[in-house]
């Protein structure tokens, strides 16, 4: 009898506890979890109505004696019953493609089988012998009950034998196992009940292996986070293809038009127009770079590559586009640098001179009049130059309200003002994300009605004794005399190998072209010889890198390749070059990388 209260006590004592903290946990809503707190209820209720079996064998009070006994037993099939269920789904769950028609049907079954079970548990006879155990047909009935529960659970296990090791299937194989022993147990020691003992036990080991909130929760925000991550991957595939699909006809948008721009003969209202158009085409890749850019960034796919740069050529390079931004509108632009900032830095210099632009294209969309001022000092220490950068300008300022809101996705203030505008609201927020990339800051003042100033504050280091090519002057060098020379257009598409062709021409390079890799092997191994060979990448049958592949096998073949793609999302410079190409041009052509491109290969 004092064993039996110990057990009976102590199982009590760490089923309430788990108890307690399970139920104040914040939890998972699936089945396993409902038949896990089922379990724990009938566990203490099963606890507690041993604890009175003692009380009424103190009372000496048969009637309610009897009653306790048989309530007693009927916890006990509920508890293994229930359990069962739980076998079921831990089995089926993941295994079975009809499992909820399955667990239905089960629970069904379960639940008739449960009255009619509690019914004769109640009908038939019980007895106590000499105060230390019970027996008779109720007792007789209820292992029967049990051992065929046991046997079903032992089929549920066995029907899915290859994930027998999985860690769900551990409290199913340790309640089985342990059953037995306790029942060798009890057959040998009829006086010592130990079945609740058990049922915490297996509660136990099943809130510290699968059944705990915070596991469940962690498995479910993993499992969010693998389908975050997918969607992710879809998104990014998606974009990447949108930019191919984009950027293929606007290359023959911007190629003619810039060609018809500069027809001597065209009347000044047409040369209007185009000049329109190119504007027009200038804003659409801004919005297919912006949307491309922040994907990337959301994705942690945008990386900072540093390098050996001048600033002072990235400077003069956004005065020119910062002028060409502006336009006609009366606006002075006021430009300052500071002479003592060093002549060569070590950074991501793409970047960084993606935000300074991203500032002044904002500035001179929002200013209609007055003037812009860029704005570069430093603060040298050791090895390391603190570019502190300013855009300040006259526009329509920003309300202190909203400035808080400024570098959040697609938000753009005061729309019915700003309606002629255009803009996705994506620049500033790629801004931010773009200086905390590079561990540097950026701080907003604004007057609104008057102007704003952005102040940008970065660190580069500073690369003592290095001389790069043209850093004196900080402009492109013009294209010198090429004329003659010849180079080789690989383009699926027909539209883009007339705009390269025409583009080419007004150098007076001598320009052939194919539609496909395998022409341009053919034309190579027919002994043609050219200065450059400007190849696109996204070819039905043969891609450019597998072309280029096939060319180096030959040792003669010394030509450089430069790779001519709409695929102009982040990274993909360094991914051609990884692949052999020699340079990259994105599509639309822009005039000064074709510029720098023809330069470098052909003056050789």
């Amino acid at each position: 009898m004092n064993s039996t209260l110990y057990f009976s006590i102590s199982s009590l004592i760490y089923t309430i506890v788990i108890a307690i903290i399970f139920f104040r946990k914040e939890k998972i809503n699936n089945t396993e979890n409902r038949i896990f707190q089922k379990s724990i209820v009938i566990s203490i209720v099963s606890v507690v109505i041993e604890l009175l079996i003692i009380l009424a064998i103190k009372l000496e009070n048969e009637l309610l004696l009897h009653i306790i006994l048989k309530s007693f037993n009927v916890c006990i099939f509920s508890w293994i019953a229930l359990f069962g269920t739980y076998a079921f789904v831990v089995s089926h769950k993941e295994s079975s493609v009809d499992y909820r028609k399955k667990y239905k049907i089960l629970y069904l079954v379960y639940r008739i089988l449960w009255i009619i079970v509690a019914i004769v548990i109640c009908c038939l006879p019980i007895y106590l012998y000499q105060d230390l155990y019970s027996y008779g047909p109720s007792c007789e009935f209820l292992y029967m009950c049990c051992f065929a529960l046991m046997a079903m659970m032992i089929i549920f296990l066995l029907q899915n034998l290859r994930n027998l090791l999985n860690k769900r299937y551990y409290p199913v194989i340790l309640f089985v196992i342990l059953m037995v022993i306790i029942g060798i147990i009890q057959k040998c020691f009829p006086e010592v009940l130990l079945v609740n003992w058990l049922f915490g036990f297996i509660i136990l080991v099943m809130y510290f292996t699968i059944e705990n909130p915070d596991l469940k929760m962690i498995e479910q925000l993993n499992i969010a986070k693998g389908q975050a991550e997918k969607a992710n991957a879809a998104k990014t595939d998606f974009l990447s293809n949108m930019s191919h699909e984009i950027r293929t006809p606007l290359n023959a948008i911007v190629g003619f038009s810039q060609s018809l721009g500069d027809n001597e003969s065209l009347s000044d209202e047409a040369k209007e127009q185009v000049k329109d158009i190119l504007a027009a085409s200038d804003n659409l890749l801004e919005i297919v770079n912006g949307i491309l850019d922040i994907s990337k960034i959301e994705a942690n796919k945008l990386e900072i590559v540093n390098k050996e740069y001048s600033f002072k050529k990235i400077f003069n390079e956004l005065v020119i586009l910062t002028k060409s931004r502006i336009g006609e509108k009366p606006i002075e632009l006021r430009t300052s640098m500071d002479p003592t900032i060093p002549p060569v830095l070590y950074g991501d210099y793409v970047r960084l001179k993606q935000i300074i632009l991203n500032l002044l294209t904002n500035a001179a969309k929002y200013t209609k009049e007055g003037y812009i001022e860029l704005k570069v000092s430093s603060v040298q220490k050791d090895d390391i130059c603190r570019l502190i950068i300013s855009v300040e300008d006259t526009g329509i300022g920003i309300a202190k309200e909203k400035i808080d809101k400024l570098f959040t996705k697609f938000e753009r203030f005061d729309l019915e003002e700003n309606i002629t505008i255009e803009g996705t609201g994506l620049g500033l927020a790629i801004t931010k994300k773009l200086v905390e990339l590079m561990n540097g800051r950026i701080v907003v003042q604004s007057d609104y009605g008057f102007g704003s100033k952005f102040t940008v504050a970065i660190d580069q280091k500073i690369m003592a004794g290095v001389i790069l090519e043209d850093s004196k002057t900080g402009v492109i060098p013009q294209v010198g005399n090429i004329a003659g020379k010849k180079v080789l257009v690989v383009d699926d598409n027909a539209l883009n190998l007339k705009v390269a062709s025409m583009l080419l021409k007004k150098y007076s390079l001598e320009v052939d072209t194919v539609s496909s890799g395998f022409e341009c092997i053919e034309k190579w191994k027919q002994g043609n010889c050219y200065d450059l060979i400007l190849m696109d990448d996204m070819m039905p049958k043969m891609s450019g890198g597998e072309t280029l592949k096939q060319l180096k096998q030959d040792p003669a073949f010394q030509t450089p390749v430069v790779a001519l793609t709409a695929n102009a999302i982040s990274g993909m410079r360094e991914k051609y070059l990884s692949e052999g190409f020699d340079d990259y041009l994105a599509k639309p052509i822009d005039r000064t990388e074709l510029d720098r491109v023809l330069e470098h290969y052909l003056k050789k």
